[in-house]
């Protein structure tokens, strides 16, 4: 082998049988969206989530919702589990758990997890999304 490809690991995947799709593979979503940040105001663990058609639920209609994840404490997650518990569900992995991130965003909005749960799938998935960056960010 080269020392030109031991010294590049691109170049000596490009050179590697059947990998050059691995090799030029770029990420296509930008880094600033995986951050949970309010960008007017830059709070790190804020998410603010504006409805592009506004959502009622039980007589109230959300045009706009703020998740500040920031503002959760340890109890919180706790009493996250503890309530999945209550309803014989188990996170093994809050990460990768919708009913947790769920659960953790509509505490982080002041909301029931009822509300959260009856939203627009899309809405729910953007929602979610910014509750798996917190936890990702935060260390989880």
């Amino acid at each position: 082998m080269s020392d030109q490809i031991k010294n590049n690991p691109t170049k000596a995947a490009e050179n590697a049988t059947g990998a050059p799709e691995a090799a030029t593979h770029e990420m296509t979503q930008p880094a600033a969206e995986n951050a949970v940040q309010d960008a007017e105001s830059g709070d790190v663990g804020v998410y603010k989530h504006t409805f592009k058609k506004p959502f009622e639920y039980e007589g109230k209609t959300y045009e706009e919702l703020t998740f500040d994840f920031g503002r959760l404490k340890g109890r919180d997650m706790v009493a996250i589990e503890n309530e999945m518990q209550g309803m014989s569900e188990y996170a093994l992995a809050p990460e990768i758990s919708t009913s947790f991130q769920s659960k953790m965003a509509a505490r982080a909005a002041g909301i029931g997890s009822d509300v959260l749960e009856a939203m627009p799938l899309k809405d729910f998935n953007k929602i979610t999304g910014a509750a798996r960056r917190f936890l990702l960010d935060s260390g989880y």
